[in-house]
């Protein structure tokens, strides 16, 4: 069971190159190195290796056991016409045969075949998996994005794009910023990545409008605020210039060029799919590689109540190029070891399949057992936590919960699981529910944590 006393550095531990640069960070912030060490004595400070998390979530529950959870010997009631699975390049680890880019890739990520949460519900289930916390009438909950934008935040975020960014459009199950309100809501650009046309609104100059004309009216804009000043010397008109100047430096600066997908090769572009999924994964690296904390990739089409292997003829072979190629280029920049990427949805299907109308092979709503998938960031690959029976139906062993997932993602985060975070009612909240001991838990992920076994 979860240990609420557990803490990620040991005093004992040498200090090392990057706790000294810590101790620089934390002296701008007004800490001292007293103050810092007392800190992260205290686990108020983690010796966090991830600093970006990309989250591929699969909107509408997709199948586990067509996926990552194959069972060709259940019977083909329960496989479908999925009947076989292939080896993964990790010893004992089989997947769908629609997958076979992610078995090449297989040794970077690690499967969890024992999630559980015994929700059939898009809405409840989906607060619950982007939550990581239990519905509560008096507590609406931020999402796992929104609170590592508000820790970012806290911490000191400079970066010239929003630190919790969903590609291309916002979830829509519920409010993703809950009690903290909307400066934590994620910045959702819209639009296709895939088209010659993509364009983000307040950061890509819109159609037509040219950079000089930009500067132009910034110019004028200035002029006039600077006379509106001189006349009624009102002290919000200094907050404006602030937020101007980061509206006009993310549409003119470098922050831009982060969504201008023209920069890539076409070769790897084509890897990773000419389509709107695979666009937003290559779109996602790049958002990593100018800092942003959190990005979302909302994916539809996997509520497969009919035909589901209809559906999964068409989603795999996308969701199988996109996937495999993010981790391969993230691992070959040298950013997969700071970058935590994660696969899910609100549930996974029915193990059997339904075969009678209207269904027509499809797959319903399954909260008993399902899938994710982590990778990078200070998660090992090429493992297997859990698994499901021999039919995929329930938990055999090892049952992960949605807060042991989060709070395994925020220590490795740098990120205190038992922290308290504020509520404009003054509402005692935690930052997962582990801390408050009122949920059940199969513990923190440290068998596929690095050092923190």
């Amino acid at each position: 069971m979860f240990d609420i006393n557990d803490h990620a550095i040991s005093l004992s531990t040498a200090a090392n190159r990057r706790d000294f640069l810590r101790v620089g960070t934390a002296s701008m912030l007004g800490l001292g190195m007293a103050d810092w060490m007392r800190l992260k004595a205290a686990g108020m400070i983690a010796d966090g290796k991830a600093k970006s998390v990309i989250q591929l979530w699969m909107a509408g529950g997709p199948t586990q056991t067509d996926t990552f959870d194959p069972k060709p010997d259940a019977g083909e009631e329960f496989s479908g016409p999925l009947r076989k699975a292939i080896n993964a390049n990790v010893t004992g680890m089989r997947l769908s045969p629609m997958l076979p880019l992610l078995a090449k890739q297989a040794d970077k990520y690690s499967i969890i075949r024992s999630m559980t949460h015994m929700d059939n519900s898009h809405e409840t289930a989906a607060y619950i998996m982007q939550t990581g916390s239990l519905p509560k009438a008096e507590l609406v909950y931020p999402g796992i994005g929104a609170i590592v934008a508000f820790k970012k935040n806290e911490a000191g975020y400079k970066g010239a794009l929003p630190p919790y960014i969903t590609l291309t459009t916002p979830l829509g199950r519920f409010s993703e910023a809950g009690f903290l309100g909307n400066n934590y809501k994620t910045f959702a650009p819209g639009g296709d990545p895939n088209q010659a046309s993509f364009r983000v609104q307040g950061i890509v100059p819109p159609k037509g409008m040219t950079e000089q004309r930009i500067g132009e009216r910034r110019a004028l804009l200035n002029a006039v605020d600077a006379m509106a000043r001189q006349a009624e010397k009102q002290e919000p008109f200094q907050a404006l210039d602030t937020f101007q100047e980061q509206a006009y430096g993310m549409i003119l600066g470098d922050a831009k060029k982060a969504f201008d997908l023209s920069q890539e090769k076409e070769e790897l572009r084509t890897r990773y799919g000419r389509n709107r999924f695979g666009q937003s994964c290559l779109l996602a690296r790049r958002l990593v590689e100018n800092g942003v904390p959190f990005i979302t990739i909302n994916d539809g089409g996997w509520d497969t109540h009919k035909q589901n292997f209809d559906a999964m003829n068409a989603k795999l072979p996308i969701l199988d190029a996109a996937f495999a190629t993010l981790l391969e280029d993230l691992a070959q920049r040298g950013l997969l070891e700071s970058t935590i990427v994660v696969w899910y949805g609100e549930f996974g299907r029915t193990p059997r399949v339904v075969l009678e109308p209207p269904w027509f092979g499809g797959r319903h709503h399954w909260g008993n057992v399902f899938s994710a998938v982590v990778a990078g960031g200070g998660f090992s690959g090429g493992s297997v936590v859990g698994a499901s029976d021999f039919r995929g139906e329930n938990v055999r062993d090892r049952p992960v919960y949605p807060w042991d997932l989060s709070a395994s993602m925020y220590k490795l985060l740098g990120i205190d699981p038992h922290g308290k975070l504020p509520h404009p009612q003054g509402c005692t909240a935690y930052v997962s529910p582990l801390a408050s001991g009122t949920v059940q838990s199969g513990g923190l992920l440290k068998e596929i944590m690095k050092g923190r076994a």
